[in-house]
Formats: C-alpha cells, sequence, structure tokens
C-alpha cells in the first residue's frame, strides 16, 4: 500500500441514478415514489430555454412537498458556460439545502470548473450557517473533461462521484455514431481466413476506454465511477448488457433515463446471495487464519489473502446498505 492513503467519499448506495427533468412536475412526483437509489432532478438538457425558471420552481416545490426518503437526491445545474447556473445553485440551495445531498456538474472540463462550483456553495452555506456540506458528482462527457478527468477528480473535497455522459461525450469527439450508449456494428475485428474460408466478425465496446479511464480516476481519489445512459428503453436487454460491462470494469451503478431501467439497475448492481454468501465464507476463512497465525487460506481450491478480503468486505457491505434501505 501507498503511503498516500486515499480518502473516500461519503458511501451511498448508487446502483440506479435516475434522471427527472425538473420541468415535469408529474414526473417528480413518480420518481419521489420510485426505487432509485439516486435521482437527479435535471435543469439541464432535458429542460428548454424557455421553461429553465419555472424548472427551478417545480424542483423546490417538489423537494418541500414530496418524500424523499429513502434516496439520495441530486441537483444537475446547468453548465458552467450558461447563465442559468448561478440561479440554479442560489435559488435551490437557499431554499432548500437541508432536502439536497449532491449537485451535478454537468461537462466537467477543467479542475478549475470544480473549484468555481465549491467556492459558490462554500459562500452559501457560510452566509446561512448551514453545516450539511453538499457533495459534488461530475460528468465526463466531453474531451476535455476525458483529458482532464484526473484533476477534476482531484479538485473538491465535496467530490462524490465520476459520470460517463456517453451521447455528449460521442459528438465532443466526434464518434461516427448517433446511438446514445451501447455497442456499434462498425466497431469490431475481423478474423483471418479460418480453416473453413470464413471470416468471423467480433463486435467490441467503443466505450471501454472510456469507461476504464474514468473508473481509474474515480477509484483513485475514493470517488464512486457510475456508467451514463443507454437510449434505447425499449432494449432491456441491451441495457443490462452493457451494465453488466461497467460493472465488471469497476462502476458501481448506472444512469436510468426511463423508469423501466430503475429496477434493472438495482438488480444488476446488486450482489446475489450467492455471492454474498461466497464473500462471507472468504471473511470467515481469513479470520480462523488469522487466529491460526496464517496470512494466507484457501477456500474451495482457491488461494485467498488479504487481496481476497478486500474484494470480500466490499461485496458484504454492499449487501447490508441494500438490506439496511429495505430495498
Amino acid at each position: 500500500m501507498s503511503f498516500t492513503i486515499v480518502e473516500q467519499a461519503p458511501a451511498r448506495l448508487n446502483r440506479s441514478e435516475q434522471a427527472v427533468p425538473g420541468s415535469n412536475t408529474r414526473f417528480l412526483e413518480k420518481a419521489a415514489a420510485g426505487n432509485a437509489d439516486v435521482v437527479f432532478l435535471d435543469l439541464e438538457d432535458a429542460v428548454a430555454p424557455s421553461e429553465k425558471e419555472q424548472a427551478r420552481k417545480n424542483i423546490i416545490q417538489a423537494l418541500h412537498d414530496l418524500d424523499w426518503s429513502g434516496k439520495t437526491v441530486s441537483i444537475r445545474i446547468n453548465g458552467l458556460d450558461t447563465h442559468y447556473m448561478y440561479r440554479d445553485v442560489v435559488d435551490i440551495l437557499e431554499a432548500c439545502v437541508d432536502k439536497v445531498d449532491l449537485i451535478m456538474i454537468p461537462k466537467a472540463g477543467t479542475a478549475s470548473d470544480i473549484y468555481a462550483l465549491d467556492m459558490l456553495v462554500t459562500q452559501i452555506e457560510q452566509a446561512k450557517g448551514w453545516t450539511k456540506r453538499v457533495g459534488f458528482e461530475m460528468i465526463i462527457e466531453t474531451a476535455l473533461g476525458m483529458q482532464n478527468v484526473h484533476e477534476i477528480a482531484a479538485a473538491s473535497k465535496r467530490n462524490e462521484s465520476l459520470h460517463f455522459g456517453v451521447a455528449d461525450y460521442a459528438a465532443s469527439t466526434k464518434a461516427r455514431t448517433v446511438n446514445i450508449g451501447g455497442p456499434n456494428p462498425n466497431y469490431g475485428v475481423l478474423t483471418d481466413t479460418l480453416e473453413t474460408g470464413n471470416r468471423d466478425f467480433h463486435w467490441g465496446d467503443m466505450w471501454h476506454y472510456a469507461i476504464a479511464r474514468m473508473v481509474v480516476a474515480a477509484r483513485a481519489n475514493g470517488l464512486r465511477p457510475i456508467d451514463g445512459p443507454f437510449g434505447d428503453f425499449s432494449d432491456a436487454e441491451g441495457y443490462k448488457a452493457q451494465a453488466r460491462r461497467a460493472a465488471i470494469l469497476g462502476c458501481e451503478g448506472k444512469w436510468a433515463i426511463h423508469p423501466s431501467q430503475v429496477d434493472l439497475a438495482n438488480d444488476l448492481f446488486s450482489p446475489s446471495e450467492k455471492d454474498v454468501a461466497q464473500a462471507q465464507a472468504i471473511l470467515d476463512a481469513m479470520e480462523e487464519a488469522q487466529r491460526s497465525g496464517k496470512g494466507a487460506v484457501t477456500l474451495n481450491g482457491k488461494l485467498i489473502d488479504i487481496a481476497s478480503i478486500k474484494q470480500a468486505e466490499v461485496m458484504v457491505k454492499t449487501a447490508e446498505q441494500i438490506k439496511a434501505l429495505g430495498k
């Protein structure tokens, strides 16, 4: 272990993160009654310019009137390059900071972006005498943001999570796709000619590098990495496949841009009973080994050491969080 110890962000269940437009009061009501771990109330892309002010008022009203218990509430503000952003932050935090857990920063490009918002939020908290600290979650969705992802992740003690915004990232990098997430039939590998004379074409995951890089930046700074949207909400199997790939790379959860995707994410990013039982068996075996003065043991024919304990602890802790919230 390095002498530099990574400070972990506050532990929050973040399997599903539901996007809810602030301009639609009916959607706000449904989200409050839904099963998402995190709900981000959107003032940015899902809200037309003519509706920005009313959406802000809708969110303030919804935070006061609706029951958001059991959920983490985030506000996706408008970009720092717009004149809407400061009012998003000032109006909502001054009116209901006790109802807000996180601020989502879209198109985070540099560490200075995070610093600027940190300064504004800190001033509001100090002026109001509040002791609760609002956290930040940043969307990496531009080439600039990906270039500076490690600096962005380390830019503030408020930082809690990084998210991959696949659609805007594709636009920023001028990727040849119009899909929001998922595979592309042109991104693959053609094998050499086989003995049969045929050549096989294997699809690849064009988002693998971007997500993997974001995961490294997040984990190196104690943050949660979260996979972003999957646009075709009628394709449950495609959503699940993308979520599994993200989970394998280290993501803790995934966006749900439609209510039907919430339960899919909750299920896919929850450890199974079998996995939890195996993890607990590892912890029990290592506890017995330590009592016997051993540094490593075998379980079911596999080596178990300190690294195994850390992996098992994460899984057991996640299961405990889910159980504690009754989800």
